[in-house]
């Protein structure tokens, strides 16, 4: 085998990550068809959305290297996607009556 055609031990992780992330888009898909009015379905999608951006972090952007502020700043926006789903999940007709009074 030649150097171009023969995976390095480095990009392993790499592949089992992308896998991982690609099932877990899957299982969300899938529970959003199988389970579309259930009540506890924003915090199990928060959940895996909080999964997926760290191991995006931490695998593809490598934030583990970074100065603490990077890394704190990155956990902060990755936390962020996950609450804003589980707000309007569980508060969304309120919120959208709330913001309709700005823009109406």
């Amino acid at each position: 085998m030649n150097a171009q055609t023969q995976t390095s031990s480095g990009m392993k992780p790499l592949y089992v990550v992308w896998l991982l992330l690609s099932g877990l888009t899957l299982l969300s898909v899938a529970l959003g068809q199988g389970f579309h009015s259930a009540n506890w379905l924003p915090l199990l999608v928060a959940a895996i959305v909080w999964v997926k951006g760290w191991l995006v972090s931490r695998y593809f952007i490598e934030t583990q290297l970074a100065t603490p502020f990077i890394r704190r700043l990155v956990a902060l926006f990755i936390a962020f996607a996950p609450l804003a789903l589980v707000i309007t999940g569980f508060f969304g007709a309120s919120i959208a009556r709330w913001t309709a009074l700005f823009i109406g």
